[in-house]
């Protein structure tokens, strides 16, 4: 609205609030201070409400190792969404196209990650299974958000290049329809099902591999804030023409407003670990990993670097991958366990590694997939 207000008061001149880099900096800094201050307040509800968390799992030992935790409230993930979407809505273009998108995958994901913590908390108060949503009917709103978006960006995309197709090289490749390849500049094209297909499956897993890596204080929130970083950048190299063509990436028109969307998950991601780290005051829950990862995914498909998130979200990728691995494992040998427990950050918990050095090191190993990402800039 503050963006809307300016562009109406301030026609025809240029000012900083024009620059979607700058804009994105505010967004981070904005997010950050209205979490700093404001999470104390959702803490203090939270345990008036008595929505305080019970770690349980299949695992004896590290049910022992995670004692403390019990009680501690969670569905602190709300004051994310809310300091994501305030920062939206003050400082990105509102009639962007991709900026009312990613409202929407905010709102879904967070309404689906609400009803399940609610469910799991309301159900322990009744002394019930604390199962929440079943695992088919969360996969089947993430799947139809999937499609929702699949479907809409691609026909904003063939409708944006025929809009632009005479400022088009002939013969060059619809943009909308590459998929960006490291190492690799052409890409590769992508028809209307496939791009669907890549779409669904990058949002449904982003989605849940961050939720899996939201295990331990300030493991999600932290690797989060890298991965965002990560396509800050990405977000303004292809929104921007010259960028884009210098270094050999698809230019997405209009693209470039998911700087600021970047910037708000990056700056509430931090707000929320000074509250979140060892020992953590408050859990994100689902309502805060499931639109996260979701987030991060849109921006991936938007961008067209769906598998450069495969290298910058490398933890989440790890984490998702020892799940599949570990029950994979299970099913063929007979009930033998390939990890001590997972996700793989509980098989070093349950190696001896403390909490907070798990955490840490999982952090360096974030910091070193996203500085390899960016290195693969200038690697094509």
């Amino acid at each position: 609205m503050l963006y809307l207000l300016a562009r109406e008061l301030l026609q025809g001149r240029h000012y900083a609030y024009e620059n979607v880099l700058f804009r994105g900096i505010c967004a981070a800094l904005l997010c950050f201070v209205v979490a700093l201050f404001l999470l104390p307040r959702v803490i203090r509800q939270l345990m008036k409400w008595k929505l305080g968390d019970r770690p349980e799992f299949d695992h004896a030992s590290l049910n022992e190792l995670t004692r403390d935790k019990s009680n501690v409230p969670t569905m602190g993930g709300v004051m994310i969404l809310v300091s994501i979407a305030l920062a939206m809505l003050l400082l990105a273009d509102l009639t962007n196209f991709y900026v009312q998108m990613g409202l929407v995958c905010l709102v879904w994901l967070g309404l689906l990650g609400a009803t399940d913590d609610w469910l799991k908390l309301t159900a322990r108060r009744r002394s019930r299974s604390r199962d929440g949503l079943k695992v088919y009917q969360k996969l089947l709103f993430q799947l139809g958000l999937g499609v929702v978006l699949g479907f809409y960006i691609y026909r904003y995309g063939r409708g944006n290049f025929a809009v632009l197709s005479s400022l088009v090289e002939p013969g060059e490749l619809p943009a909308y329809k590459i998929l960006s390849v490291p190492f690799y500049k052409p890409g590769l094209q992508l028809g209307t099902l496939a791009f669907m297909l890549v779409t669904v499956l990058v949002m449904t897993g982003t989605s849940n591999a961050v939720n899996l890596a939201d295990g331990m204080d300030g493991l999600a929130s932290g690797c989060v804030a890298m991965c965002a970083l990560v396509f800050l950048l990405f977000a303004y190299i292809v929104g921007t023409p010259a960028l884009a063509d210098k270094l050999l990436f698809p230019h997405i028109p209009k693209s470039g407003e998911l700087v600021i969307l970047c910037g708000a998950i990056l700056g509430s991601c931090l707000g929320f670990l000074w509250y979140n780290c060892h020992p953590a005051r408050v859990f994100m829950g689902d309502i805060g990993s499931l639109p996260l990862g979701g987030l991060i995914g849109y921006v991936a498909v938007v961008t067209r670097q769906e598998l450069m998130l495969l290298i910058a979200g490398g933890v989440f990728v790890i984490e998702a991958v020892s799940v599949m691995a570990q029950v994979g494992y299970y099913k063929w040998s007979g009930g033998r366990r390939l990890l001590r427990c997972a996700p793989i950050h509980h098989h070093f918990h349950l190696g001896g590694w403390s909490e907070p050095q798990t955490v840490v090191r999982f952090w360096l190993v974030a910091a070193m997939f996203a500085g390899f990402a960016l290195a693969t800039i200038k690697l094509r």
